[in-house]
């Protein structure tokens, strides 16, 4: 099932959450909603959701495969929903969560009881927790904990599955984890989902299509790889991972960098770089080069982590493979250069990316 909205307004007072958001979610994919905590994400789902209601008199719609739901109670919507934490009930058995959602229907809409409990038998088999249907959340791992909120989310056979950052209250490897299983079982489903999520791996890692968020508005929808490396503004990409800011200026229309920032009074530019773009060398190769001095030499880990200085003082990050870092060798308080091999540059002029040579 698709979603639509269109022209979505949600304000606080006088605090627009979401802020005239339009775009489609496609039948059958996995988007994420990423972007910084206050961007509009989880806003934006629970409007989906019909825990939210759009700001009257607005244009504002919501639409599954066409139908308009944006007066339709949460009740109606057939969204399956869940939370960061959980929110299981306690006092009840992993089965009696699981089943929750089919045994408080209305009598005329609710299954026979064997028929809910092959189904919530065939839930816990989804989720890998066969043989646990008897303990209580307390006796649970956080991982499993979050498993069932998903299978008590799936046990009403919803529409469209929402989650909101559903693995932001685990550790690290838990998340990676879940998020890998996660990515299996909406293949296995094919249900249409939306997935909130800060962490840029998360969403890159799960997800069909990414929409990238900011101050309630969007800032650009694509599959990872066209957010990631074909970033739409500045903002996308200093979100999505590391990267180093350049400051220069523009001379007769080029952008011109020097490591050191643009004189007051003149239009200044950026030059963005991610660390794995950027390579060291021990003399200038181009006049494009940029002086550094060496700080510290990180090999721990798939990539050695250079961080250096740049001319104006500021911290700059290259991330080298091992053998060219060992060819390298570099040390603490060496003087070398940076070397760009891909960048993205932009103006204060336009706000646009300037077409640059490295």
């Amino acid at each position: 099932m698709s979603i639509e909205v269109q022209n979505l307004r949600k304000t606080y007072g006088s605090f627009a959450a979401v802020d005239g958001v339009s775009t489609l979610f496609p039948d059958g994919q996995l988007t994420s909603l990423l972007g910084p905590s206050g961007s509009g994400k989880t806003t934006l789902l629970r409007l989906i959701a019909g825990l939210e209601q759009p700001d009257a008199g607005t244009a504002s719609t919501i639409r599954f495969d066409g139908e308009d739901v944006t007066r339709i109670p949460i009740g109606d919507r057939r969204v399956g929903f869940v939370f960061q934490h959980y929110a299981l009930f306690r006092h009840q058995t992993v089965f009696d969560n699981i089943a929750f959602g089919l045994s408080v229907k209305p009598r005329r809409e609710r299954l026979a009881r064997e028929e809910i409990r092959a189904r919530v038998h065939e839930l816990l088999g989804l989720i890998q927790l066969e043989g646990l249907g008897n303990r209580y959340p307390s006796q649970l791992s956080g991982g499993q904990r979050q498993r069932v909120a998903l299978a008590r989310a799936l046990a009403i056979q919803p529409k469209v599955l929402l989650l909101d950052e559903p693995f932001g209250a685990l550790d690290a490897k838990v998340r990676e984890d879940l998020r890998r299983w996660l990515r299996r079982l909406h293949d296995e489903l094919h249900i249409t989902s939306i997935f909130v999520t800060h962490d840029q791996d998360e969403a890159l890692e799960v997800s069909d299509r990414v929409v990238v968020m900011h101050k309630g508005r969007i800032e650009q929808v694509g599959t990872p790889d066209e957010v990631f490396h074909r970033p739409a503004t500045e903002f996308v990409m200093q979100f999505l991972g590391q990267v180093n800011v350049f400051h220069g200026r523009i001379e007769d229309g080029r952008p011109v960098f020097h490591g050191e920032r643009e004189p007051t009074g003149e239009p200044g530019a950026r030059m963005l770089v991610r660390p794995h773009d950027l390579d060291i060398s021990l003399t200038p190769t181009t006049p494009g080069d940029l002086p550094a001095t060496v700080l510290r030499v990180l090999t721990a880990g798939p990539r050695v982590k250079v961080e250096l200085l740049d001319a104006s003082n500021h911290m700059v990050l290259v991330e080298l493979g091992h053998d060219r870092a060992r060819a390298l060798g570099v040390q603490p308080h060496q003087s070398v250069y940076l070397v760009t091999r891909q960048a993205r540059v932009y103006a204060d002029t336009s706000h646009e990316i300037v077409d640059y040579v490295i």
